[in-house]
């Protein structure tokens, strides 16, 4: 009996050393992460790294560093590498197909570093949302929408979609229809449109603004207008055409059709 309390005594002060050891080595290990992702974060912040890399890496490494903070807590309790290495390998299979979905988003992740269809602050449309580029993490892509939604679409879906970036050219064309009653002047309507079109300060002289009579029905004429503008200025510049070119039609006394449909470019 002495021998076994003896022997529980031995063990029981271990497996509390052992414990306390692996409580330590957490926290400790916690506060360098943290201190870490810190340094990295301002590090990351200078203008060379771009922020779609800063935000991807930043969250892959927060991740491996906290498995390896679980590989050395293991260590320290006692378990044997090799059976961990064992467990692991014949369990990967089983979590592998659990986790097909998960797994396809970070490879979706990496492809999405290495092709780089967009970045953060990036205007998109993917996957039935449109947004700005939030964040790109190892397996989810955050999109702010322009109602202040937050839209988080899996990586692994964004590289199986079509995906159009409105950011990514430093131009864009502004397409507007224009519809008046059918006998109106097509010439004089035209020469309204491209005088209020180039009263808006923002448009682009080349390429040069398009006016052109773009369809005629039964009772009425479409005119399409087509204008080049940077990239930031495209919503202002499609309000302020759309409103000049209104005001100059309204005040030379063209006439409407009573039914119409106004399409505009997106």
């Amino acid at each position: 009996m002495e021998r076994l309390i003896n022997e529980l005594t031995v063990s029981g002060t271990e497996i509390v050393k052992k414990l306390v050891m692996a409580l330590l080595i957490y926290f400790i290990g916690r506060f360098v992460i943290e201190h870490l992702m810190k340094l990295f974060d301002k590090l990351g912040s200078v203008r060379w790294v771009e922020p779609t890399v800063r935000s991807f890496v930043g969250n892959l490494l927060r991740t491996l560093l906290y498995v390896l903070l679980l590989l050395s807590i293991i260590a320290v309790l006692g378990v044997p590498m090799a059976s961990i290495v064992a467990v692991l390998a014949s369990a990967g299979i089983a979590v592998g197909m659990s986790l097909q979905g998960s797994l396809g988003n970070l490879a979706g992740g990496l492809m999405l570093m290495i092709f780089r269809p967009f970045s953060v602050g990036d205007y998109i449309s993917a996957s039935g949302a449109d947004g700005s580029v939030r964040e790109i993490t190892i397996f989810y892509t955050t999109l702010n929408t322009p109602d202040n939604k937050r839209v988080m679409i899996p990586n692994g879906a964004l590289m199986n979609a079509n995906v159009v970036n409105f950011s990514r050219e430093a131009t864009r064309r502004v397409d507007m229809s224009f519809v008046t009653s059918r006998g109106e002047d097509v010439s004089e309507v035209e020469r309204l449109c491209r005088e209020a079109v180039f009263e808006v300060e923002k448009i682009l002289r080349e390429p040069a603004p398009e006016i052109h009579l773009d369809k005629a029905g039964e009772n009425f004429y479409s005119f399409t207008v087509k204008v080049w503008v940077r990239t930031e200025d495209y919503w202002e510049v499609y309000y302020d055409t759309t409103k000049r070119v209104t005001e100059a039609l309204s005040r030379s006394g063209v006439r409407q059709p009573e039914t119409h449909l106004v399409s505009a470019g997106t």
